[in-house]
């Protein structure tokens, strides 16, 4: 795939892949990578970091928003051959290792099948190395609280539901959220445009996902940065309100 670069901000990027989306923060030449797409987005990835003149030795860090296979896909990759670091919450830590999975199974998807959209996705999924074993060997909690030392200065904050560690990252002075899978703005199973949660099926405690929609709409801001979709600007806290209407 050819990588869809997007410039937001001073050094920030949200980038398109495969029915998912990553963010490169850059400061001087080093980067932080923010997911990092499907194990089939791994080439898109390396065209990316090109795009906004880096390269994979200049990742300073990838952080990982939870550890779905449209997130993780290649961290592992980077960690190993680059020595790059890969950092999560500490509940998601044992989740990127593979000690236990959560997400949506394959009876979800049969059970949801009628639903417009998603037998295609399962189907892209499955093409776009979804469906793998694709554990992080060694994964990191965050090195520290509150802003991390790295490009862009990301604050991770704890949104949890989609999956137990779930984080958001919140660029304070850019007045960015980074928000993962707890708040989407688009999705290939989804006729809705705009702010709104995924389907109930693909979170881990759907109580849990709601109320992380308070943590986010808390979050000063005017620019979301989503897992799914494209940019959205105006007010994350207005943003994060739609979502929960859209949902009940």
């Amino acid at each position: 795939m050819q990588a869809d670069v997007r410039q937001v901000a001073d050094g920030t990027y949200l980038v398109h892949g495969h029915n998912t989306n990553w963010v490169i923060l850059k400061d001087g030449d080093a980067v932080t990578l923010v997911d990092t797409g499907y194990p089939g987005d791994r080439q898109g990835l390396l065209e990316s970091l090109a795009v906004v003149g880096s390269s994979p030795e200049a990742v300073a860090a990838v952080l990982i928003t939870h550890a779905h296979n449209d997130h993780v896909g290649s961290a592992e990759y980077l960690r190993s051959n680059y020595g790059t670091p890969v950092y999560l919450h500490p509940a998601e830590v044992p989740h990127a290792r593979r000690d236990f999975l959560q997400q949506a199974t394959i009876g979800d998807v049969v059970r949801n099948a009628w639903r417009p959209g998603v037998v295609p996705w399962a189907v892209h999924v499955i093409r776009v190395g979804g469906i793998e074993h694709n554990p992080v060997t060694a994964p990191e909690p965050f090195p520290a609280e509150g802003a991390l030392d790295l490009p862009g200065r990301p604050v991770p904050v704890h949104t949890p539901g989609h999956t137990d560690g779930h984080c958001v990252f919140h660029l304070p002075d850019a007045g960015i959220v980074i928000s993962g899978d707890a708040l989407a703005t688009g999705h290939a199973t989804s006729r809705l445009k705009g702010p709104q949660m995924l389907h109930d099926f693909f979170h881990h405690e759907r109580t849990r996902a709601m109320a992380s929609l308070d943590l986010i709409g808390a979050l000063d801001g005017d620019t979301l940065l989503p897992g799914h979709g494209p940019v959205h600007r105006g007010s994350v806290r207005a943003a994060a309100e739609q979502a929960r209407e859209r949902a009940s």
